[in-house]
């Protein structure tokens, strides 16, 4: 990942209301936007905005079926900031950061 990217990433979570679309959307499996406008009880049009904002991220990706779209993380652009903002951990040795492959493992199952 870029830093350019990194960045964009990180703006988009800086946000309240996109940090809550985004964490209830690592707790579930996917969630519609009705689901979440509901949840977050947030208009319709203002969540479709942050939901837009997040996936220009690389944070989240939309699936439709019908008339539904539905949401979840983006389990690559997740796991390429991660590792962005580990790579240099532990004086650069990110090893550390994670000390057992057990550990790492769970990490990279989470999503």
């Amino acid at each position: 990942m870029e830093i350019k990217a990194a960045v964009q990433a990180l703006t988009s979570l800086a946000h309240p209301s996109r940090l809550e679309v985004f964490r209830l959307l690592v707790r579930s499996e996917r969630l519609c936007a009705g689901e979440l406008a509901e949840t977050m009880e947030v208009p319709k049009p203002t969540l479709s905005f942050h939901l837009k904002e997040l996936s220009r991220a690389g944070l989240i990706e939309s699936e439709r079926s019908g008339r539904t779209i539905s949401y979840g993380v983006c389990v690559e652009g997740f796991r390429q900031l991660v590792d962005f903002l580990s790579q240099d951990c532990c004086q650069g040795r990110p090893e550390l950061c994670f000390p057992t492959s057990e550990r790492r493992d769970e990490i990279s199952s989470c999503c």
